[in-house]
């Protein structure tokens, strides 16, 4: 007799509200997995509806329409066992649910009890709690089943384990941020040394919105050990085994470098925000940067170079180098490229405008409206053509306001909002070891809006190096000034850039969704108020 366990891994790319398209992916997995002799197949957690649906998940119908899709998937499910993750509706109660389907009879159902409500997720709006364990038998195998953060804290593993489950399987939709794999190796060891079960993870890998899946399924044996691993930002279904007691040794996927996660983390970004949305291509305003050029390297990467135009519009105070630069990256690259000179926008907003700024000195409205005018040339591009503009500001500028409003912001999606400007250097870098595409000229130079002569952004802000490290600790970590004061910063930086970035709150608002890669990004973990008094601890 037979008594290894086969389980299949799903380690797919939902969309959010697709629920016929992720149905199908769900019925295709399974026909891979029982091809493969899987006597089980495992999805991440609310495969069916995609992650996070948010208020869709406030709607009726939407419940209705889920449950009409696994009626269509339970057919797909004879000789096979499916634990598939989806909302559930019970009278005036909703859940995070996992049920557990074979030979088309749903045989458990299992809701989740922890639901979080800190980071990204807001699932208490959504959901009620789960209050029992869920264990089932398949070839003499008792199998628990966990959602996601119900493994981050002690507890409901712990019920599974009491009631009798040998092995733990848990639905992720886990998103990625900066060293999130070694977190999640951490809380699920946790686990195992508390109640002895092996544990297989299942996280699914995609775009959606700001957020990112990376994948990187795994199986820790019942000492913590790692028994198989999937490599991250990559779709597949995966098989493995579990016999006496224990998985069998299988393929553990190299890690990633920092560097490789985080690239691979803008890549998928930028091609599912497209390809979900059915955005035809991308736009991208070239300066001569190297934030530009660094979000013009994701781009092509991510969708083909095909698909991606590239527009210089240079002003009287452009450097020829920028020129050079931004020419010599398209030709690298193979992209659409245009030049459109500002300098006769600017001569006529000058004139339209003369009388109402008679007796004014220059100042930075006049550098401001340059970048306004290249904001309306980029979306007017967008609008003629339907392609989306990819705006290249960084998280350094997003903090300190070091951005225009309708200007450099303008756009739909922004690629490198969660990159600290240090990073973004260090991302170049490593994108050239991959094959040289940003001219060593960007990556050198110091860094300039070219908004005036002479300009860099040092005019105005601390070196990036302090800079970053303030911000992070002030907004990643959540430190007082005094505390960073205390970490050796000096106070006059400190003073300016937490000023800055609490000055600048209304414009982050205003400015488009973009990449989550970091603990604490300008977005769904950040709500702090644009009217506020409170003065921080000096």
């Amino acid at each position: 007799m037979n008594t290894t366990l086969s389980i299949a891994v799903a380690q797919l790319n939902f969309t959010v509200g697709d629920l016929v398209g992720n149905a199908d992916r769900i019925i295709d997995a399974l026909a891979r997995a029982r091809a493969e002799g899987a006597d089980l197949l495992l999805t991440p957690e609310l495969a069916l509806s995609g992650y996070p649906p948010e208020d869709l998940l406030l709607r009726p119908d939407f419940y209705r329409a889920c449950a009409r899709e696994i009626e269509r998937i339970l057919p797909h499910t004879q000789g096979i066992t499916l634990v598939l993750g989806h909302p559930e509706e019970r009278g005036r109660q909703r859940f995070n649910a996992a049920s557990v389907i074979r030979d088309g009879v749903v045989q458990a159902v299992y809701h989740k009890l922890l639901l979080p409500n800190y980071e990204v997720f807001d699932e208490e709006r959504y959901f009620d709690p789960g209050m029992a364990a869920c264990v089932f038998s398949l070839k003499g195998v008792s199998l628990g089943v966990n959602i996601c953060a119900d493994v981050w804290e002690p507890g409901p593993a712990e019920l599974a384990r009491k009631a009798g489950a040998q092995a733990l399987l848990v639905l992720n939709a886990s998103p990625y941020h900066m060293n999130k794999q070694a977190s999640r190796y951490e809380v699920l060891r946790a686990r195992v040394a508390v109640t002895g079960m092996p544990v297989l993870y299942c996280n699914m890998v995609g775009g959606q919105d700001e957020l990112v899946f990376d994948g990187a399924s795994f199986a820790l044996d019942g000492k913590g050990g790692l028994a198989w691993q999937v490599p991250s930002f990559d779709e597949r279904v995966d098989v493995v085994r579990f016999a006496e007691g224990r998985w069998l040794p299988g393929a553990k996927a190299e890690p990633r470098t920092l560097e490789a996660e985080v690239y691979e983390a803008l890549k998928w970004g930028v091609r599912d925000y497209l390809g979900k949305n059915r955005f035809p291509g991308a736009i991208i305003g070239l300066s001569g940067g190297i934030d530009s050029a660094l979000t013009l390297a994701v781009a092509v990467d991510a969708l083909g170079a095909e698909r991606v135009r590239a527009v210089m519009m240079p002003s009287p105070y452009t450097a020829q180098m920028s020129l050079d630069d931004s020419r010599e990256m398209v030709r690298r690259l193979g992209v659409r490229y245009d030049e459109i000179p500002i300098e006769p926008a600017m001569q006529a907003f000058g004139g339209l405008l003369a009388e109402q700024f008679a007796g004014l000195p220059a100042d930075t409205t006049e550098e401001n409206l340059q970048s306004r005018i290249r904001g309306m040339i980029l979306m007017a591009l967008s609008n003629k053509t339907g392609a989306i503009v990819l705006t290249t500001g960084n998280k350094s500028e997003m903090a300190t306001g070091y951005a225009t409003l309708y200007g450099d912001m303008a756009g739909g999606f922004a690629v490198l909002k969660d990159l600290y400007k240090t990073f973004v250097f260090r991302l170049s870098r490593w994108r050239n070891t991959q094959g040289e595409v940003i001219p060593p000229n960007i990556i050198a130079r110091p860094p300039s809006a070219e908004l005036k002569p002479d300009q860099t952004d040092q005019d105005t802000l601390p070196p990036y190096d302090v800079l970053d490290a303030i911000i992070q600790a002030y907004m990643e970590r959540d430190e007082s000034p005094r505390e960073i004061i205390a970490a050796g910063y000096p106070e006059e930086d400190v003073r300016r850039t937490v000023a800055m970035l609490k000055r600048n709150e209304y414009k982050r608002r205003q400015a488009p969704v973009g990449i989550r890669v970091t603990r604490r990004g300008f977005g769904r973990d950040w709500r702090y108020p644009i009217t506020s008094r409170y003065q921080d601890e000096f």
